[in-house]
């Protein structure tokens, strides 16, 4: 294989009007916050690896760490080039101290408020692309993007983009300000977003920014039946009982096309998402510089009709057993009604 920190050079727009970007993405979200502790000292020396290997789009939310990684990011850029990367932020996840969640909030005022201190944690003027966590159902999109809308024309925010809506929602909010991407999961064993989604997404020229693309680590090759976890995880559909059996005996089936193929099953897993299309951006959640190379590696794979074939075969649509999210959670996304 080629050195992935010259492939990782590659660019892909975030849709028609967004910014360029480095074909993969860094998701800093597991270096805060629901999958047990991190350290922050290995967080930072990935966010730079990442950065020195060419990776320009960071993603994070407000909310994840309660600030922490918003912080976190400020400190691993301090000697690095603000202009050359991209941040994304997610906000309006209502958290109490407890690390519990207590809804959403899109209110205008509150878009405001939330920006304000976000661009006080990360220690810069504006945010590349700035979004809802999710649908607040008591606001119309209408309203939470042209609270946006109002931050862009004062220079705080570059971009809107948004996560996890269905295509009417995706319609209505482009119509108020152009949506360079939607956040969702999209992963071979999460591909909901292929129906109607992605090809509304495409109509309106607005790109993807997968995220889950190992779905938390299930077809990352590193899982196994016996391991145990006290983080969100725990509680996750897929990871349970005879989901799980069912589900690593998928990945086994992935992990013999990626012998053949001479890559770790997680390069193939993450490889597959960035063949679906120009337009879509993965977000690799790597927490340790170990996994971080292993993921840039998916750059070098070239992905045959042959490969793609057998791919799909290993883990075919629909294959995967149980839910993506908790019942409680997935009673929050838009994009699942």
């Amino acid at each position: 294989m080629t050195n992935s920190t010259n492939q990782v050079t590659r660019r892909r727009r975030l849709g028609a009007t967004g910014p360029e970007v480095s074909a993969l993405g860094l998701g800093c979200m597991g270096m805060s916050d629901l999958y047990g502790p991190a350290d922050d000292a290995e967080s930072v020396a990935t966010i730079h690896a990442a950065v020195d290997a060419g990776v320009t789009l960071l993603d994070t939310g407000d909310f994840y760490g309660m600030g922490h990684n918003e912080m976190l990011i400020r400190q691993a850029l301090r000697d690095r080039n603000r202009e050359e990367l991209a941040i994304s932020v997610k906000f309006g996840a209502l958290r109490d101290a407890d690390g519990g969640w207590r809804g959403n909030d899109g209110r205008p005022e509150s878009v405001a408020n939330y920006l304000a201190y976000t661009l006080r944690r990360l220690g810069t003027d504006h945010v590349d692309v700035y979004r809802p966590a999710r649908l607040d159902p008591s606001v119309s999109i209408e309203e939470t993007v042209g609270a946006i809308k109002e931050q862009v024309e004062k220079g705080h925010v570059r971009h809107v983009g948004l996560s996890e809506v269905g295509a009417e929602t995706l319609r209505r909010a482009h119509a108020v300000h152009p949506i360079v991407d939607l956040q969702i999961e999209y992963s071979l064993v999460s591909r909901g977003i292929e129906e109607s989604i992605l090809p509304t997404a495409r109509e309106l020229g607005i790109g993807i920014t997968a995220y889950g693309v190992l779905s938390r680590g299930l077809i990352s090759g590193h899982w196994t039946p016996s391991r145990e976890t006290s983080d969100f995880r725990a509680v996750s559909p897929r990871f349970q009982g005879d989901n799980l059996d069912h589900n690593l005996s998928l990945v086994e089936a992935l992990r013999a096309v990626a012998a053949e193929k001479g890559t770790t099953v997680a390069q193939l897993a993450i490889a597959w998402v960035l063949a679906q299309g120009d337009d879509i951006v993965p977000l690799v959640g790597a927490r340790r510089r170990d996994r971080l190379t292993e993921a840039l590696g998916a750059l070098d794979i070239t992905l045959t009709e042959s490969d793609l074939a057998q791919i799909e075969s290993a883990i075919p649509p629909g294959a995967a057993a149980g839910d993506r999210y908790a019942a409680v959670q997935m009673a929050h996304l838009d994009s699942e009604h």
